[in-house]
Parts: structure tokens; C-alpha cells; sequence
């Protein structure tokens, strides 16, 4: 666990980083259920498989707009940050970036991730579902 020392108002603090889920991503599987950057296969969404070694996350993905991808990151409390890097299906062009998604756990028992990510200067966000 990361400690970061602050100073507040000349006063010495120390607060501690949240701490990484432990490993509740390594082995899941998650596709893609609606993204603000293009629409969704609902037939053939991307899939995404997660590995993770305490903070650290790392997996593949692929499906739909994608015809590889892999992405590196790390796992702080219900955060999820990583770097990415993908093939596009329609003209080989590779797509790089970085994201940051909120793990959540709803009514219906299946954790989802709630992904930010920036693609061409504009702001986007993508949802994605555990599978059983």
C-alpha cells in the first residue's frame, strides 16, 4: 500500500492511498454493452480479458470495431487506469490511449466497468459487463 504524506496549512499529514481490489479482476471477462464512441455490435461486441497481479492489470481484447488489442494499467480501490493499444477491423490503423473506468457492482449482481477515455480530441465513455 502507497502512503503519500500532505502538509495542510503547515501541518504534516499522512494519508494512505486507496488499496487495489484484491485480484477481483484477474480472469474476467467483460464485453461491451454501449460506447459514446461508436455503436455496438450487439452480435459481435469486444470482449476484453482481464489479468491482474495485485495493482497491476493487464489483458487483450477484441470483437466488433477491433481486431486486437491489449492494454497495461493499474488498479487503485474501484479504479481501473490504463494505457491501450488496438488494430481497427476496417483498415488495420492502430488506435493508442489511456482510460480510466469505475468498477460497479449493481442490482443485478454482475460488476461492470464505466470507462472515460478520450478518442480524436473528444470525450468519451463505454460501458462494459461482466460474462459469466
Amino acid at each position: 500500500m502507497s502512503v503519500v504524506a500532505l502538509t495542510v496549512y503547515g501541518i504534516g499529514m499522512t494519508a494512505q492511498a486507496p488499496a487495489p481490489r484484491p485480484d477481483i479482476l484477474d480472469g474476467m471477462r467483460f464485453r461491451m454493452i454501449s460506447s459514446t464512441a461508436s455503436t455496438v455490435n450487439p452480435d459481435s461486441p469486444t470482449r476484453f480479458t482481464y489479468h491482474q497481479a495485485g495493482a497491476l492489470t493487464w489483458g487483450e481484447y477484441e470483437g466488433d470495431t477491433v481486431s486486437t488489442g491489449r492494454f497495461v494499467g493499474r488498479v487503485t480501490g474501484d479504479r481501473v487506469e490504463v494505457s491501450f493499444a488496438h488494430a481497427r477491423v476496417n483498415d488495420g490503423q492502430v488506435v493508442t490511449g489511456s482510460a480510466e473506468s469505475v468498477l460497479e457492482t449493481r442490482d443485478d449482481g454482475f460488476l461492470y466497468l464505466v470507462e472515460d477515455f478520450e478518442k480524436d480530441g473528444q470525450l468519451h465513455r463505454s460501458v462494459c459487463v461482466s460474462m459469466p
